[in-house]
């Protein structure tokens, strides 16, 4: 079955499965070289990026619809996901964009399918782990790769502005979410996991007064093994003791100042 093809015949399966007005868009956040990335789809034969997302299917819930979509993308189970917010204004969708993208693809749809009406996005997003992805494109996508946060192209849809909504709400959530513990690998350095926080809150951080809060509150377990192979002091290496972590977390979170 040739691309064209296997297109238009996942999209008529498609139509009869899911729920017409209602999807799911899934902002996964990644960090790696010290940058926080966004996994990004680019259309069959187009230049058009977008986030990962579908239809929900009339017998799933909403949840299990993020879950299904972000597992097809990154090849993992059991992320670390959050609803954050519902998209509705009623014309963040161009059917023109659409229609164009599906006729690059020779998929022809008429104008007045559901599929081009108004619909309600939920937005997710997902922290994982960089080094434990493969991103991987689906049956309208020819490629699916990360994106540093600060240099995204023009996204499909209304899905810059997703990106920018999932980025400050989870600014403004990084006090009591498990960020580190799911975007740094298991075993990382001091500085590794100041720059994390760093990057996501837009501003730098006082080293000392850093290394002193996060020793103090217990949730750290220092090494016998050190990063090796820079131009400074190896620094040692640290990963973090779970239940102290959420404990810390679920009883008023960090403080940063």
């Amino acid at each position: 079955m040739d691309q064209v093809t296997s297109a238009q015949h996942w999209m008529a399966q498609q139509m009869g499965l899911i729920i017409p007005h209602l999807s799911v868009d899934c902002v996964v956040f990644g960090f790696h070289e010290n940058q926080l990335r966004v996994l990004l789809l680019r259309f069959k034969n187009t230049e058009v990026w977008a986030l990962p997302g579908g239809r929900v299917y009339r017998e799933e819930p909403v949840n299990t619809a993020a879950v299904r979509v972000l597992e097809q993308r990154t090849g993992l189970r059991g992320l670390y996901l959050q609803q954050f917010h519902t998209f509705g204004d009623p014309d963040r969708l161009h059917s023109s964009d659409f229609q164009a993208i599906l006729a690059q693809q020779n998929i022809r749809i008429e104008a007045s399918s559901l599929l081009f009406d108004r619909t309600i996005s939920v937005g997710y997003y997902a922290l994982v782990e960089f080094a434990q992805v493969s991103p991987a494109p689906d049956q309208l996508s020819d490629e699916c790769r990360w994106w540093d946060i600060r240099d995204l192209p023009k996204l499909f849809f209304d899905h810059n502005e997703i990106v920018a909504v999932a980025v400050r709400t989870l600014r403004q959530r990084l006090s009591y979410e498990p960020v580190g513990l799911n975007l740094l690998p298991e075993k990382f350095t001091m500085p590794e996991l100041q720059r994390l926080y760093e990057t996501l809150l837009g501003q730098p951080l006082d080293r000392r007064n850093f290394q002193k809060r996060m020793l103090a509150y217990d949730f750290l377990q220092r090494l016998d093994e050190r990063r090796t192979g820079g131009a400074f002091k190896a620094p040692y290496l640290y990963r973090f003791d779970r239940e102290r972590y959420a404990a810390v977390l679920q009883g008023g979170g960090l403080a940063f100042g």
